[in-house]
């Protein structure tokens, strides 16, 4: 029997101050997926955002989301969006490094197809999202960027990515 898909490290950062955003490289091409897990916060109540290939004006962006807090529960869509949009929405985001949010970005290196990002997201136990969002280009992906709108991230939040090669 063959082995299952395996998660290899790719790149792991912690920031050592205060950032507007924080931008994965030169991501090898050689996985069929890559998994992107996050630990932050914000200075300021705002949204946080996600884009690939420093592309990050235009319409390149879509996504469906489905949220709730315990007591209410909200679904979504933005289409034609220059970016990912992650924030919660009228809810106080906390200026703690306890967003955790894990992305999975399908067959990100083929360049026949749109790529396709599923998201989790964790707001400190205030609101809890899922997300499936597509990037509207054939191209590959060789960076992500994680940043703020209109707030920074705080110092001491973490940045990890996977590749996932199928055994």
């Amino acid at each position: 029997m063959a082995a299952g898909q395996t998660y290899v490290p790719i790149a792991t950062t912690t920031l050592g101050s205060a950032a507007a955003s924080y931008t994965f490289s030169s991501i090898p091409s050689t996985y069929t997926d890559l998994v992107l897990i996050t630990n932050y916060g914000l200075s300021a109540d705002a949204d946080s955002t996600l884009y690939v290939n420093g592309v990050n004006t235009g319409t390149s962006y879509s996504e469906t989301y489905l949220r709730g807090d315990g007591l209410t529960a909200s679904s979504g869509r933005r289409s034609n969006q220059p970016r990912w949009i992650l924030g919660l929405a009228s809810v106080t985001v906390p200026t703690t490094l306890s967003t955790t949010e894990i992305h999975q970005f399908q067959n990100y290196s083929n360049t026949t197809t749109y790529k396709t990002v599923l998201s989790r997201i964790n707001n400190g136990g205030v609101q809890v999202a899922a997300r499936v969002g597509l990037y509207s280009s054939t191209s590959a992906i060789s960076s992500i960027t994680v940043g703020g709108i209109s707030a920074n991230l705080l110092a001491g939040s973490t940045f990890t990515i996977y590749g996932i090669s199928a055994a």
